[in-house]
């Protein structure tokens, strides 16, 4: 019962795996113009089911409570947004030296240019107990945010407008995600009651679509004969992401602790995961409208694909950690508050 569990917990990295395979198996099936159709189903119809369905299911009047925590939202904002991928870009340019596949460095650089997810910062804050309604609206809020700034730093990271206009970009991200997300906010105010009695599988739908996208994705590039990935770089990335999770969880828990810090215990366990988690979700449809074209898409890919299970794993094996320094924190604070009883004579 234990493994079946188990499987069924993972299931979603298990179908990333698995759907790399078949794309590697018959790329021919999902590569653009093949019997699939990405150029229409994908690009279009799946992107905008996902963001849909994202809409469908955020409740926004959870988010109401956290509204007036503002700093703690610019906190986690600022660092997702401009210090994450500004430090992975100067960290980049000494990469640049070595003999790692320039593409996979690329995708490292898009990994910071996400927007937090709207899933695993929350599972794990709440796993640990700490401030849910504050990861729940910083989620939220960043892949708002997202939307409008992730394209703007992939472009100033990474130039892609020299072959992808800019207009193109925005128009197209505006008709399949700004769009499906007001259309599916606007739907939930009507069969609200319907959705909060039944439960639908949001989650589950959306990996399922997006299992598809990056099967497609990884067809392209198993199609294309002039891309090869060594074996060398792949491990010395995955050594990186889980280097730049552990020190970025570190220097944000170091930086919400701090004796000047008017953050609880609960507000900080939320911004070390909100802080340092990226989207895969709202990810790979971006780069597939980015980068539309690029011969190298999955590689640009494949960090981001990485860094995913990585948060989660990652993320799971600290909670135990985390929960007990949160709840010994909170004991010491209450018994700092606590007022000293008067001394008999």
């Amino acid at each position: 019962m234990g493994l079946l569990e188990r499987l069924r917990k993972e299931w979603f990295i298990l179908g990333i795996v698995l759907v790399i395979a078949v794309a590697r198996l018959e790329p021919g099936v999902g590569v653009k113009g093949g019997p699939l159709k990405p150029e229409i189903t994908i690009t279009y119809i799946a992107v905008s089911a996902i963001f849909f369905n994202s809409g469908l299911s955020l409740k926004t009047e959870e988010l109401t409570s956290a509204l007036m925590h503002v700093k703690l939202h610019l906190f986690v904002q600022i660092f997702t947004l401009v210090f994450f991928p500004t430090a992975i870009w100067v960290f980049l340019q000494l990469l640049s030296i070595t003999p790692i596949n320039e593409w996979l460095l690329k995708g490292l650089q898009t990994v910071g240019c996400m927007p937090p997810p709207v899933s695993s910062a929350v599972i794990l804050t709440k796993a640990v107990g700490g401030n849910e309604a504050a990861a729940i609206f910083n989620s939220a809020f960043g892949s708002f945010l997202g939307i409008v700034i992730t394209p703007l730093l992939l472009l100033l990271f990474l130039g892609s407008s020299s072959s992808v206009p800019f207009t193109s970009i925005f128009s197209q991200l505006f008709m399949t995600v700004v769009v499906p997300l007001i259309i599916g906010q606007i739907v939930r105010r009507y069969i609200k009651d319907w959705l909060e009695r039944k439960k639908p599988p949001f989650g589950a739908i959306s990996s399922c679509v997006l299992l598809m996208i990056i099967y497609t994705t990884f067809c392209d590039t198993f199609a294309n004969p002039n891309i090869d990935l060594d074996k060398f770089s792949l491990i010395i990335i995955v050594f990186i992401i889980f280097s730049i999770q552990m020190s970025f969880m570190f220097l944000t828990f170091l930086f919400s602790t701090r004796n000047n810090s008017t953050f609880t215990p609960a507000d900080t366990v939320a911004i070390v995961f909100c802080s340092t988690h990226k989207s895969l979700t709202l990810g790979i449809p971006m780069l597939k409208i980015v980068f539309a074209g690029y011969e190298y898409l999955s590689l640009i890919s494949v960090p981001l694909l990485i860094y995913h299970p990585a948060q989660i794993l990652l993320g799971s094996l600290l909670v135990p950690t985390i929960k007990s320094w949160m709840v010994s924190r909170q004991k010491a604070l209450k018994l700092t508050r606590q007022p000293k009883a008067p001394v008999k004579v």
